[in-house]
């Protein structure tokens, strides 16, 4: 007759017994994964749980504008050359929307993850010969939209193209007084995979010069590079001063998840 896999008196074989738990543990350990974390774009990164991407979400209200915002922002490392960078703050603006801070072009293109809340700040560095601007997007999106996000933006190079650059926000009474969209040199426009904010900067020289051939930051600071945006450093501005606001964003969501 046929073989049957079960032992006497009908029970099942110990390998099919086996085999029930393997099934029912893998289930729940890949519906747990699915529920709790969200896929990380490099190998080797921590996966984030929906808790800390909650967190983040909320920082823009619950982290103090120091917090988020020093006044004082220590650049080890972060200008030509590898030289150190100091930048200070010489204006925060009220939080608000996308639309006060993009051009419509760009607003367009980020409308698919929304825009919750807009937070912005202007630096200064030492010498107060350059200026820069940078902010943070909240957005209304979950992971599967910012991943298709930043995707798009990869493969479309849509953080190089001068037609999507975020504007700068210049205050009265301060260096930054003159900064405005036809003072824009360089920018770095990075959508994150595992939080919903995107996080930008956008330098000029504070002296109100016009720029015809504003440069994206992946390029001014490339080696060689010899454009006025490179040579002024302005590149290193927009890309250490978003590092390092980024960094402080994910310091104060990792507190608050903690508390």
């Amino acid at each position: 007759g046929p073989v049957r896999d079960g032992g006497p008196h009908g029970r099942p074989a110990p390998r099919t017994v086996a085999a029930a738990v393997c099934l029912v543990l893998g289930v729940g350990l890949l519906g747990g994964a699915a529920a709790g974390t969200w896929l990380t774009d490099k190998p080797g990164e921590q996966a984030v749980t929906d808790g800390s991407f909650g967190d983040m979400r909320a920082a823009w209200h619950n982290t103090a504008v120091d917090d988020l915002f020093p006044r004082v922002i220590k650049g080890r490392g972060a200008g030509p050359g590898s030289a150190d960078r100091r930048w200070l703050r010489v204006a925060v603006a009220p939080d608000g929307n996308c639309r006060e801070g993009f051009d419509p072009l760009l607003v367009k293109a980020l409308s698919p993850v929304g825009c919750s809340r807009l937070v912005r700040a202007t630096y200064a560095d030492e010498t107060t010969s350059s200026v820069t601007t940078v902010g943070l997007v909240f957005t209304r999106s979950e992971g599967a939209g910012m991943r298709a996000l930043r995707k798009r933006f990869a493969v479309e190079n849509l953080g190089e193209r001068t037609d999507l650059m975020p504007r700068p926000y210049g205050a009265r009474g301060t260096v930054s007084a003159d900064f405005g969209d036809a003072q824009r040199a360089s920018w770095t426009i990075r959508v994150l995979s595992d939080a919903p904010v995107v996080v930008y900067a956008v330098s000029g020289f504070a002296d109100g010069r016009i720029v015809s051939d504003p440069q994206p930051a992946a390029e001014a600071t490339e080696k060689g590079e010899t454009s006025a945006a490179a040579q002024a450093g302005l590149g290193h501005d927009a890309q250490g001063i978003a590092d390092r606001i980024e960094r402080r964003l994910r310091e104060a969501a990792g507190e608050e998840g903690e508390q």
